[in-house]
């Protein structure tokens, strides 16, 4: 995959992130990979791009059930309405972003599930957020539900590298959806993942991706 280079853009005017991202298209995370225990499967799908100095991020979710619940920052935000985006850049390791639909962000760089090294409020910092549905905490909604979540990366928060831009980048990542604690939980992927049981912490089923 491709990742597409724009001309850099104010990230505080949201007609102009709307419109480099209107001409993005869009990726479904669709692969429903246990569905025999659990074959509940919203629809999400994701669009990026990078502009060398940002790496933008929108997930566009449909579902039945919402919610926001996690209050903090590196918190359980895999237990609400969470979308995640994995990426490495070589084999020493991965980054995981995860972020509720209220914008509370998880981050850590880590070889495995275990022994995380979580970023620092610092670094976490650095990651614009953007939730459609606003940053309040609720308890689950039962509807009609759709909502966005924007991210703007700066290379710089992949705090393990020592980065300045985006361009000419190659990796390899995975993007998700789930709700762990959910009454109806998902897990959902972009690309498909051969495993038992639900696991996203398997770098062997990242896809390789080259960033313009």
């Amino acid at each position: 995959m491709i990742i597409e280079r724009k001309n850099p853009i104010d990230p505080t005017d949201p007609q102009a992130v709307g419109k480099a991202f209107d001409s993005i298209p869009a990726s479904t995370i669709g692969c429903c990979n246990w569905p025999g225990e659990y074959p509940y499967a919203p629809h999400a799908e994701f669009r990026m791009f990078h502009t060398g100095d940002l790496l933008w991020l929108r997930f566009d979710v449909e579902e039945r059930y919402t919610k926001a619940e996690v209050t903090e920052d590196n918190g359980r935000v895999w237990t609400d309405s969470c979308v995640e985006f994995f990426v490495a850049l070589d084999d020493t390791g991965y980054y995981n972003f995860e972020t509720t639909c209220a914008g509370r962000l998880l981050m850590a760089f880590r070889k495995e599930r275990e022994h995380p090294t979580h970023a620092a409020q610092a670094v976490l910092d650095t990651v614009r957020r953007y939730p459609s549905l606003g940053q309040a905490n609720f308890a689950e909604r039962e509807g009609d539900n759709r909502w966005s979540l924007t991210l703007a990366i700066p290379p710089q928060a992949l705090f393990r590298h020592r980065l300045d831009s985006w361009s000419g980048l190659t990796a390899s990542m995975n993007l998700y959806k789930c709700g762990d604690e959910l009454s109806h939980p998902h897990f959902l992927s972009w690309r498909p993942i051969d495993h038992p049981k639900p696991d996203f912490h398997l770098p062997r089923f990242f896809e390789n991706v080259e960033f313009k």
